[in-house]
């Protein structure tokens, strides 16, 4: 009997869904037939592309109220939030709106001698990899720009979102994307290291851990083939002397705990300046304390579970470990804390970088809140991180918010807001958060390689 992924729900603990992993055979097949499918693919009319990726996406929508109990069953995020079709429309609307003048040829100069120019080109086939804490959303960033640029695409999604992929297979087909240009695989980490290593893909995207995207680059090595990543986050929030207090604290606790804190780009640590740190942590913890933590199928949840037991038990040793060295935990284990995937948002003071909850990446619902006195200390402990997504400022400066950012080892500078990722501007991040990029104009450079014509018109 062959290798099967399964779903295990964080609500229950029960087997949600279960699917047969293809064999190194059949994955090989599925790249030979997405390679097939490319080039007549890629020579559709650029708006004809951009049309069916938008139905595609237009059919995902009309999912929704399939798609959101689904979603709180696979990964634990309460039904009230209503899913991730905002943000998925939002990302691959822009991306559709941008390609003619992103992938426009790059007119170098023509006169009677010469015409000289540079082509965007499809890689061919790309492999994108998802991660499950915003399945949908990560997923577009690289699945509409790549096919509207032209790829055949492959998507291969977390077993902890078993059923994404399929999902959006099904909208995209029905769309009238060809079946053999976006496909959906499951995959043990074996064959996928060998689909990597046996250049069947082109150019490969992988959001997900340090290590998977370690992996990645290890089963790459020597194929030349492109890998981009955006892998862990330890994002900081600073808030300065000038900030709107009431703003800064409900942003940057909601960009900490919402999605019981399993967003890329969330809050991790908090840096409070001296004279605003005493009502920020008491805001904070009051709004905390206001969380319902239970079931995420019910309408009232605020706060569901984590996505796997084993996620909330090393949140829970960052919290303990921490405690242990001195530090405050403010919240009290809330009733509906059963020890599992169900776990208590904290708020803990009193901390230090030596302190792993201040260090490692916590994707949980906790936050440590540091006081500091100047930017530049300010500055000194945000870049004490391996790694660098992005960084929230709370001044009413814009000058000194692009100051500050400046200094900053990150990828994205936010000022008087967080935790959202602008289609607009490039995704991207430093040290171990990864390389590369996505959305944005340059999205789509990293989706196509550059192709030089210099043609020479007389030759007397």
């Amino acid at each position: 009997m062959g290798q099967t992924l399964k779903c295990i729900s964080p609500v229950d603990g029960s087997v949600f869904a279960e699917r047969a992993v293809l064999s190194r055979d059949a994955a090989f097949e599925v790249a030979v037939r997405a390679r097939a499918a490319q080039a007549d693919w890629a020579a559709r009319p650029l708006q004809e592309r951009i049309d069916l990726v938008m139905a595609g996406v237009a059919a995902v929508g009309a999912m929704n109220d399939e798609i959101v109990p689904e979603l709180a069953q696979m990964m634990g995020r309460p039904v009230r939030y209503g899913g991730e079709f905002g943000g998925f429309n939002e990302r691959a609307s822009h991306m559709a709106e941008i390609a003619e003048t992103s992938l426009a040829d790059i007119a170098v100069g023509e006169d009677e001698t010469f015409k000289r120019y540079i082509k965007r080109i499809p890689h061919g086939v790309v492999f994108v990899v998802a991660p499950w804490n915003y399945p949908y959303m990560t997923a577009i960033n690289t699945v509409a720009p790549a096919l509207i640029a032209g790829n055949a695409v492959i998507l291969k999604h977390a077993t902890q979102t078993l059923l994404v992929g399929e999902r959006m297979a099904q909208a995209f087909h029905a769309a009238g994307v060809p079946e053999d240009v976006f496909q959906n695989v499951f995959l043990c980490h074996d064959v996928t290291n060998d689909l990597i290593a046996g250049n069947a893909f082109d150019f490969v995207n992988f959001t997900g851990s340090v290590g998977g995207g370690q992996a990645m680059e290890r089963a790459a090595a020597g194929t030349f083939t492109g890998v981009g990543t955006e892998l862990g986050g330890k994002d900081p929030g600073y808030v300065m002397e000038d900030a709107d207090l009431d703003a800064a604290v409900d942003t940057l606790i909601d960009g900490a705990m919402f999605n019981a804190g399993q967003c890329c780009c969330g809050i991790e640590r908090i840096y409070v300046h001296e004279s605003l740190y005493d009502d920020f942590v008491a805001k904070a913890v009051e709004i905390v304390k206001g969380y319902k933590l239970g079931n995420p199928l019910d309408a009232e949840t605020t706060i569901g579970p984590m996505a796997n037991v084993r996620f909330a038990d090393e949140v829970r040793a960052q919290i303990a470990e921490a405690v242990a060295d001195g530090a405050v935990a403010h919240i009290e284990t809330f009733p509906e804390d059963d020890g599992g995937a169900y776990l208590t948002p904290q708020i803990l003071t009193n901390v230090t970088h030596d302190m792993r909850v201040m260090r490692d990446e916590s994707f949980g619902p906790v936050v440590g809140i540091m006081k500091v006195s100047s930017d530049d200390e300010a500055i000194a402990l945000m870049n004490d991180s391996e790694f660098g997504l992005t960084a929230s400022l709370w001044t009413r400066d814009v000058d000194h918010a692009a100051r500050v950012g400046d200094q900053i080892e990150t990828g994205t500078v936010f000022m008087n807001r967080a935790d959202y990722l602008d289609p607009g501007l490039c995704w991207t991040g430093c040290k171990n958060t990864g390389r590369g990029g996505g959305l944005s104009v340059i999205g789509y450079h990293n989706l196509t390689r550059p192709k030089s014509y210099h043609l020479k018109k007389v030759t007397g």
